[in-house]
């Protein structure tokens, strides 16, 4: 049996997840996990839910739609099973793109990382010890248009779904963002949004933050400030 997820983004309002849980439940559909958010400064209500269900996807994405146009919602269904092709973009620094191959490496992530795009060299090595295409798009300031729409060429020839910037030390100009609204992901120190800018680390110092994790946040046309 099929495992299913639903991401759904609407205003708030009353009935919501009722309404949600009562049309997969009258589906037979069998919840798995569902987590739920709401954000009270903006009124946004945020969900995932997970479940087995044995109908067919396109049909119940076909009967679902009535219900999300009711919530004035965006909303995507997903099979699990289907993996999401995916490419790294990275630059000189190696932490996170070992990590994640690490990770794929150990099937924790539903993906298929088709190639590694950079605008150096410096970290090939990494990309042929996991058998992974490696990509050189040398970046600067004359050859920036051309760059990025030779990077979009070969993200579409592969029909990528999500890009992960994995310390790509490169801004990524709006009209390459609009080619992939939320589905570009960035991975950063956990400063942003408080420490932007140059030197963040020296800035939190002087602040006298002790603490420092990671984080991540959809890439919008202003700069480090997409949701989390």
């Amino acid at each position: 049996m099929n495992q299913t997820i639903l991401l759904f983004v609407c205003p708030d309002q009353k009935g919501l997840v009722s309404s949600i849980t009562g049309f997969i439940s009258e589906r037979k559909g069998n919840i798995l996990s569902l987590n739920e958010f709401v954000d009270t400064e903006t009124g946004t209500f945020f969900l995932r839910v997970a479940w087995e269900m044995e109908q067919d996807l396109k049909m119940f994405k076909e009967e679902f739609r009535e219900l999300a146009l009711k919530f004035r919602a965006h909303w995507n269904i997903f099979d699990s099973l289907k993996k999401i092709k995916t490419a790294l973009f990275v630059s000189k620094y190696d932490h996170c793109l070992r990590d994640i191959l690490w990770r794929y490496g150990m099937n924790e992530f539903p993906v298929d990382i088709l190639f590694i795009i950079s605008n150096h060299r410096d970290l090939e090595h990494i990309g042929d010890r996991y058998h992974i295409p490696y990509y050189y798009f040398p970046v600067d300031k004359n050859t920036r248009h051309k760059t990025e729409q030779d990077e979009l060429n070969l993200l579409k020839e592969n029909n990528i779904d999500t890009l992960v910037l994995a310390r790509y030390m490169q801004i990524l100009s709006p009209e390459f963002v609009s080619h992939f609204p939320n589905r570009i992901i960035n991975i950063h120190h956990s400063f942003l949004p408080a420490f932007i800018g140059g030197n963040p680390y020296k800035q939190a110092y002087i602040r006298g933050v002790k603490i420092i994790g990671a984080t991540s946040h959809y890439v919008t046309e202003d700069l480090d400030e997409g949701p989390i």
